[in-house]
């Protein structure tokens, strides 16, 4: 169910309502590393049939590269080590060791 559609947004779709710049922030939410990718799929969807200079299409173009960073490179939280302590270590995909 992760990139099920809001049935309201496929009905918009159905009855031709224009997409806007609020519907794909209505997507992008509060994203997490855990779903971005989900969101950059639905934002992708969402944004498909626009013309390439449309206001929400250059919204979903910019959020779906956000997406994409935040999926590969997760954020940052907290705060810096403290003298004497390590950092904890990033969670990059890149560099998770496959067992």
């Amino acid at each position: 169910m992760s990139q099920a559609e809001d049935p309201r947004r496929l009905d918009a779709a159905a009855a031709a309502q224009p997409i806007t710049v609020e519907d794909v922030r209505q997507l992008m939410g509060a994203s997490t590393p855990h779903f971005a990718l989900q969101l950059r799929n639905r934002i992708a969807n969402l944004i498909s049939g626009l013309p390439g200079d449309h206001p929400a299409r250059l919204e979903g173009e910019r959020e779906i590269a956000r997406l994409e960073a935040l999926a590969y490179s997760g954020e940052v939280r907290g705060e810096a080590a403290d003298a004497g302590e390590r950092a904890l270590p990033s969670l990059d995909a890149a560099q998770i060791e496959h067992t």
